[in-house]
This record gives C-alpha cells, sequence and structure tokens, in this order.
C-alpha cells in the first residue's frame, strides 16, 4: 500500500513551480507538507464555491474595483439553487419589511419576475438561476472557473497564501490577498488547518434530501398539505416505504416551466456526512433508489398525481448542515431568541431555527415540527442580527466565511443557512474583503463604518443606528 503523505508530497513536488520558503506549508486534508506549485493567477480576493454565498460576495468585491477569482466545484453558480435542485426561495424579508437587498435582490427579480419581493416560499426554476447567475458574473470583472475542485491551502503564519485545486488540466495554485471561504462545508478552513466545529455533540448532522424534478400533475386538483400528510401515514401503514420518513414537503410549481411541472424536496437521507465522499457516495445512490417509491406514492394515494413522472434528480445532494468555521464571534440560539442586535450588524434574517430530526423516528419528527411552529418561528417584523465578527475566522488574519459554514452554534446555523442568508452573509464578506485589500489590513481590522457605508452602496437592508 502507498503511503498517503508520501503520494501527496510526491505529486506536489513533481509539479513545482513556485518556490516555498520553509515558512510555507502546505495542508491536505489535514496532513501538513512542504511543496512547490503551480500560479495560475495572482489577485486581491480569492472566493472558493460559486453557491448564492460565493457568487454575491465575489460580485461585490469586483464592484469594489478588486481583482477577484471565483473557483467552483460544479458546472453551474448557484449552489443549493442549481445543482442541488432546491425548488423555492424562502422569505426574504420579515413579513413588514425587506432584509435582503443589493445582489442578492437583483438576482431574485431575474429569475422570479412574477413574483413581489416581499412574497414568502417563491417557487423557483433552476435552469432560470443557471442563467441569471451566468449573466450577473458574465457582466463583472471577476475571473472563474467551474469544474475547479479546491484540494489544498498554503499557510503562511496565520495568513492564507494560496489556495490548490484540481482541474482537468491537473493541480494549480492561486494566490490571493484575501481568502473568502464559501464552500458550504468550510473546506478552506479545513484544509488549512483552521478551527472549526460539526453538527451535534458527537458530530452527527442534519439529513440531506435529494431535490427532484416531476412532470404530469394537475395542480388544480391535487390533494391538499393535509390530505397529503393524512395518506402518508396511510402509506407507512401499508409498508410502502423502505425508509419511514415523514419528510414530505410536496412539489412545488416550477415557473417559466411546462405545465405540470414542479420541484420536490421530499425524503430524508440519513446518518450522511458532507465532508467525505464516501458517505456522499452511498447516500446518493440510496436516494435515487428511493426516488420510485415516492413516484408510486403520489400516484397511487393522492389526487392529481394520476400522471406524474418524475424528470430529474440533482446532482448534488441537498446538504443542511456541515461544519461551521469558529469565528471572532459565535451567533447562538440565545441570540435567535432574543432578536439580537449588534454594533456590527451586516445584515438581519429571520428564518425559522430548522433542525431536521436526525432519524425516521416519529416522534423526533413530530417534536422537530413542534418546536419550528411553537419555539423557533418569529412574529411578523421580527428578526435577528448578523454582526461582522461572525464572518471573520478566528485562526486567520485573512480570511472571510459566508454561507451556511459562518461562525453559528448549531441551532442559529439552521437558521441563518437558506439561500437568503446566505445572500446577505456573501455581499457583506466580499466587501469586507476589498476594504481589507485597500487598506493592506487583517480582516478583523476593517472599520465597520466603511463597511457600513459600502453596504448601504451596494443595497444592503441595514438597522437603523
Amino acid at each position: 500500500m502507498i503511503d498517503r503523505k508520501s503520494f501527496i508530497g510526491s505529486v506536489f513536488a513533481t509539479v513545482g513551480a513556485l518556490k516555498a520558503s520553509a515558512a510555507e506549508e502546505v495542508s491536505f486534508g489535514g496532513v501538513r507538507l512542504d511543496a512547490p506549485l503551480p500560479v495560475e493567477d495572482e489577485v486581491d480576493v480569492l472566493v472558493v464555491g460559486g453557491g448564492p454565498a460565493g457568487l454575491t460576495a465575489a460580485i461585490a468585491a469586483s464592484r469594489a474595483g478588486k481583482r477577484v477569482f471565483l473557483a467552483e466545484t460544479s458546472g453551474a453558480f448557484g449552489g443549493a439553487a442549481t445543482a442541488a435542485g432546491v425548488p423555492t426561495f424562502c422569505m426574504f424579508g420579515d413579513g413588514e419589511r425587506l432584509l435582503v437587498g443589493g445582489i442578492g435582490m437583483e438576482l431574485r427579480r431575474m429569475v422570479s419576475k412574477a413574483y413581489s419581493p416581499e412574497t414568502a416560499w417563491v417557487p423557483l426554476n433552476s435552469e432560470k438561476m443557471k442563467l441569471a447567475c451566468d449573466r450577473l458574473i458574465a457582466n463583472s470583472s471577476v475571473k472563474f472557473s467551474l469544474f475547479t475542485t479546491l484540494c489544498a491551502a498554503r499557510t503562511e503564519g496565520r495568513r492564507l497564501d494560496a489556495a490548490v485545486f484540481a482541474s482537468k488540466r491537473g493541480l494549480f495554485a492561486i494566490r490571493a490577498k484575501v481568502f473568502v471561504d464559501a464552500t458550504g462545508d468550510a473546506d478552506l478552513v479545513a484544509f488549512a488547518g483552521g478551527s472549526y466545529e460539526k453538527g451535534d455533540a458527537n458530530g452527527g448532522v442534519m439529513p440531506a434530501t435529494l431535490c427532484t424534478l416531476w412532470g404530469g400533475i394537475d395542480f388544480a386538483r391535487r390533494s391538499s398539505f393535509k390530505e397529503q400528510t393524512a395518506q402518508l401515514e396511510v402509506a407507512l401503514g401499508d409498508g410502502h416505504f423502505t425508509v419511514p420518513d415523514r419528510h414530505l414537503t410536496g412539489i412545488t410549481p416550477t415557473p417559466d416551466a411546462p405545465t405540470g411541472t414542479g420541484g420536490g424536496n421530499v425524503g430524508h437521507v440519513f446518518g450522511v456526512d458532507p465532508t467525505d465522499e464516501r458517505s456522499l457516495t452511498k447516500a446518493m445512490i440510496d436516494a435515487r433508489r428511493r426516488m420510485p417509491e415516492f413516484e408510486s406514492f403520489f400516484r397511487k394515494y393522492l389526487k392529481g398525481y394520476d400522471n406524474l413522472g418524475l424528470l430529474a434528480t440533482a446532482p448534488y445532494l441537498g446538504v443542511r448542515e456541515s461544519r461551521r468555521v469558529r469565528c471572532d464571534y459565535m451567533l447562538t440560539e440565545g441570540d435567535f431568541k432574543a432578536r439580537a442586535s449588534f454594533a456590527d450588524e451586516i445584515g438581519r434574517y429571520c428564518y425559522p431555527v430548522d433542525i431536521h430530526p436526525s432519524s425516521a423516528d416519529p416522534k423526533a419528527m413530530a417534536e422537530f415540527k413542534r418546536k419550528f411552529r411553537e419555539e423557533y418561528s418569529y412574529a411578523k417584523g421580527e428578526s435577528y442580527g448578523i454582526p461582522y465578527r461572525a464572518l471573520v475566522a478566528q485562526s486567520f488574519d485573512n480570511v472571510l466565511v459566508a454561507g451556511r459554514c459562518i461562525g453559528t452554534d448549531r441551532a442559529m446555523q439552521a437558521s441563518v443557512r437558506v439561500i437568503p442568508g446566505c445572500f446577505i452573509t456573501g455581499q457583506a464578506a466580499g466587501a469586507a474583503a476589498a476594504l481589507a485589500v485597500d487598506a493592506n489590513a487583517e480582516v478583523r481590522k476593517v472599520e465597520y463604518a466603511v463597511l457600513r457605508a459600502r453596504l448601504e452602496k451596494l443595497g444592503a437592508v441595514l438597522r437603523k443606528i
């Protein structure tokens, strides 16, 4: 058997073009190595991950005149809204005022023109989202590359110096002054040896979902949500499902698509570790295996689905939870319940704490639904603040985080992880990264008054002070 560390070291040693000083180290999945690397580019801001958080971060930094590179591992920008096939936008406002403004709202208006910005749970067409993301990034000064996967990071003391990517052309590095980890899984921080938390006390994370696209639905006569829930119990009693899972949010009509087309966010994949490709592989195979069970359930037990057919499953699992970076401030469940405000707020949000149960136990699902309704949902006009410090990676001086891997405890992560929350944190991270470059300063030393002014210029919604 080939020793993993020796193998990785030999790979890096054979592709060298950049001289590494003795102080420089490469971390590859926790294995730290000194090695030379070929440098593809040198930029002001490097954003890793092109989901809602990474895309808005890159655009925000570029609009401040910075040289930006955005790397995305899949074939499309948009993250959960595209590669994972999530069929709806969560709320952009608290029922009384909008909370998401600027770049995220630009995308929202491009994708769902028929719905007012105040509308909650807006149906989402993932193909429209892909095109909107493409137009936005193509009309910017951002350099970008799809099919580009982070695999290592070079550190120099408390600073990241370069990120290493794998592509069809092989391995290469990109150097930057400031980095934004928008990978969702905190891969950049983890590969660089930074500090993070993961899941519950035992490291377990919420179940994932394989989102789907369906056709042949008669939405005019389909069973109500209450009827669907009742019939699900009947089907479970009949032994219809191999996994007795009660996650059934239904199928949402897809806008700007043929009549009868809808997106599904149904079913759980339990026990998956989104930071382990072996676990993801097993989970994806199992999720696809179970989709015909949902197809036959809808056709057999519900009205309006007689001609239902599965058109597509998403190429990526919809992951709800992964690593959370330890940041200068960690948002907590207490902050959610207190509707907390902060002196360094970069935005506010209001989505409920949404921790899905880790098993198919019916009592766990019932308790999840009760907490969602009674303990973890806000009234109209209520929201919590997101401080800038929750975007500053504790382990480094030039790394910001955006999206679901920002500094939170498990409960707060279950609220801020959704697409509008990612828009808010991504835009702020990109704006702050640009300011840190301007000042040649650590990201934690960015002046809040200057950052606030930059965010207001971008269109962010901020609390009055």
